[in-house]
This record gives C-alpha cells, sequence and structure tokens, in this order.
C-alpha cells in the first residue's frame, strides 16, 4: 500500500463519540486502535492530507532491546502490537533484530557489560566473524558486536499510512485527513470541519503539542529536535537485513547508560571523531525492502525548527556509514528534515482538562514504544 496517496476521509465526520484522537502518527492510531480494539467508537482528526510527521521520517526501526526501565516494558508491548497489526493490516515487518558493531575495544567492553543486564539470549555477543556473518561488507577494524534479536523493523514510508487506511475501514472508527484540530475542552473537540462531542480526548500531536496546548508543553519543557537523514542507494546485490548501530548509538539508548565502559567511549569519540559529536549524530542504517538505505542521523534541538539543512552533516552522515558499512559506493537519492519532541523526560502524559489527555514521546523512540504508551492510557480510562 503507497505511502504516497492520498487518504480520503473514512465517512463524514461524526458529532459523538467515545474517543477523539487529534493527531494520526504512530502515537494518535495506536491509541485509536487501542480504543476500537475494547468496542469504542473512535474520531481520528489529521490536519494533513496524509501521514507525512516523524512516523513516516525514521528509520523503521524498533529499538527494543537498548531500552531501559518503563520505556523498555512499553517497547515489549509494541513489539508484539507491531506483528499483529502487520498482520491485520497487511503491511510489511521483519524481525530481523539489531546488528550493534563495534571498532574499538571500548564499545565492545559496553556490549559485554549491556549483556550483563539482559537475560540469556536477549544479546548475543559476536566477535569480528560473528558480525561479518550479519553484515558481510563490514570493514577490516571490526573488533566484534552484538546481536540482539528481538528488535525489528517496519517500512516507515507506508506502516503508519497502512495502519490509518485499515482502522478507517473498521466499523465505528472515522479518520478524517485534512482536518486541523481548532481548539479542546473538556468533552468536546472543535476542527475545521465541525464539533466533536467526546467522553474521551487524545492529542497526540507530537512536537506540536505548544500550537494547541501551550500550558502543557511549557510545564513539560517540550522542545524541536530537527534531524537530517539520507536515502543512499548500495551496490546492486548488497543485503543488510538487520538495522546496524555503532558506536555513537552506545551514547543515545538508555540501555547503556549505566555501562560503566560508556564514558571512555565517549571520550574518545570527542577526541578521534568530534565532528560526529559536534553533529549530534547517531551514525546507523535500516534497509528498506527494495535495497536503498536510510542512513542518519543528526540532532539539533530548539523551540523553532532551523529550515536550513546543512551540506557538511549530510557528507559526515555519508562518509561515515561508508566506512561503517564497508561501502565505497553509497548514492544520496533523498534527503529530508525529521522533527520530534524532545524533554527532559522521555513520555508525556497529561491530563491538563477532565478526560483531555496529551500525550507524546518525548524522545526518539516512538516508533518503539509508542504503542506500549498507549495501551497504559487506553487502560487508564
Amino acid at each position: 500500500m503507497a505511502a504516497s496517496g492520498m487518504h480520503p476521509t473514512s465517512g463524514s465526520l461524526p458529532t459523538e463519540v467515545d474517543v477523539a484522537v487529534v493527531g494520526a502518527g504512530v502515537v494518535g492510531l495506536a491509541h485509536a486502535a487501542e480504543a476500537a480494539d475494547r468496542g469504542l467508537r473512535v474520531a481520528v482528526v489529521e490536519r494533513d492530507a496524509r501521514p507525512v510527521g516523524a512516523s513516516v521520517r525514521n528509520f523503521g526501526h524498533a529499538c527494543v532491546t537498548a531500552q531501559v526501565g518503563v520505556a523498555l516494558e512499553r517497547a515489549t508491548y509494541a513489539r508484539q502490537r507491531w506483528l499483529e497489526l502487520a498482520e491485520r493490516a497487511g503491511f510489511w515487518t521483519a524481525q530481523t533484530g539489531t546488528l550493534v558493531v563495534a571498532r574499538a575495544d571500548d564499545e565492545l567492553a559496553v556490549l559485554e557489560e549491556f549483556a550483563d543486564t539482559r537475560p540469556v539470549g536477549d544479546v548475543v555477543l559476536l566477535d569480528a566473524d560473528g558480525v561479518r556473518e550479519h553484515l558481510a561488507t563490514a570493514p577490516t577494524e571490526v573488533v566484534g558486536g552484538a546481536w540482539l534479536p528481538k528488535d525489528l523493523r517496519v517500512n516507515p514510508r507506508e506502516a503508519v499510512s497502512s495502519l490509518a487506511t485499515w482502522l478507517g475501514e473498521r466499523d465505528g472508527v472515522t479518520i478524517s485527513f485534512g482536518t486541523n484540530a481548532m481548539g479542546v475542552e473538556a468533552g468536546a473537540l472543535h476542527t475545521t470541519a465541525g464539533s466533536i462531542a467526546a467522553e474521551r480526548i487524545v492529542v497526540c500531536v507530537n512536537h506540536d503539542v505548544d500550537r494547541l496546548l501551550p500550558e502543557v508543553a511549557r510545564a513539560a519543557s517540550v522542545r524541536r529536535c530537527w534531524l537530517q537523514m539520507l536515502r543512499v542507494a548500495v551496490p546492486a546485490g548488497v543485503r543488510i537485513g538487520p538495522g546496524v548501530l555503532s558506536g555513537t548509538s552506545l551514547l543515545r539508548y538508555g540501555g547503556f547508560a549505566a555501562c560503566p565502559s560508556l564514558e571512555a567511549v565517549r571520550r574518545r569519540l570527542a577526541e578521534e571523531h568530534p565532528a560526529l559529536l559536534a553533529a549530534d549524530v547517531n551514525l546507523m542504517c535500516t534497509q528498506l525492502p527494495d535495497g536503498d538505505l536510510l542512513l542518519g542521523d543528526t540532532h539539533d534541538r530548539g523551540p523553532t525548527v532551523a529550515p536550513f539543512s546543512r551540506a557538511d552533516w549530510d557528507d559526515l552522515l555519508l562518509a561515515e556509514g561508508a566506512r561503517l558499512l564497508g561501502l565505497d559506493d553509497l548514492r544520496v537519492i533523498e534527503r529530508w528534515q525529521g522533527v520530534y519532541a524532545t524533554a527532559p523526560e522521555e513520555f508525556l502524559v497529561a491530563e491538563p482538562l477532565p478526560g483531555v489527555s496529551v500525550v507524546s514521546v518525548t524522545t526518539g523512540i516512538g516508533m518503539t514504544c509508542g504503542f506500549g504508551l498507549a495501551r497504559e492510557v487506553v487502560d487508564g480510562w
């Protein structure tokens, strides 16, 4: 099912439902699916004509194993939900796992320490030859790595659109694209297509919560994080099944944070690869079903997204991606900015009005944890 297709309104907008959802990204649709599975009448409104936000502009990578605490619990549920909904809605998913490539002894030490914190089988330590069994093109500098078999992938360009189409065809569910939320009060959602009376309203607009409920954004210190990503063509016949993480990824995921050797990795990268830290790079990639790679990503933050991408950061991603994968011939096909909410806490769940919930994943793990977060919110009703 093509992600680029237009999504018509699934029936006329109802005047009364049990649950009204603002936002048809993965978090909004996760709430709609949870509510619909409980037999509730649901209306989803989305301002754009199709999903184009953070749920589309990402790696399609459910990085379950690298989470910790409540994020790990939510990611574990979300993993099963992705598999279930892929079957029901008919979109592609693959239980490819994640390969973490270590190119220095301190990175391998972090992975060994991380493996000690997890159940047997969740983290499979690899030597250099073991890495090459998963990534045949791995460069000679590889010293080892880890295999995280529980992680999975979807195609972000079609998964959310397919989910929206399937949900919109279910009895009791209406999804209205091209409909903007204008205001929220207890018991009523006001939109450009009219008002909806609802017992429960869920606002899932990611970084744009300040546009609709600015006091919630201020209280949670929500800002925007924007990143640069590339779609690149690889030499014919190159297949990279798992998501591939690098040493910079160790600095980003909560599961690695308590590893004693992590600070040594940070110091070495600051000395040997300062440009990577200056651009706040999480060097990683996933492969689309057609063979192209999604490669990224840089990070910058603020209240407003800078409109201009940096060519030197794209060049950095391309050069370092080629070095990580042991590939010389990477050709850029597309460039884009992703934007997501960031805050001191990983998740935002607020109830500023009776029956009105504001829900966002306020770090870059919405695809990983969104379904688990939605289940908890709906269960809480």
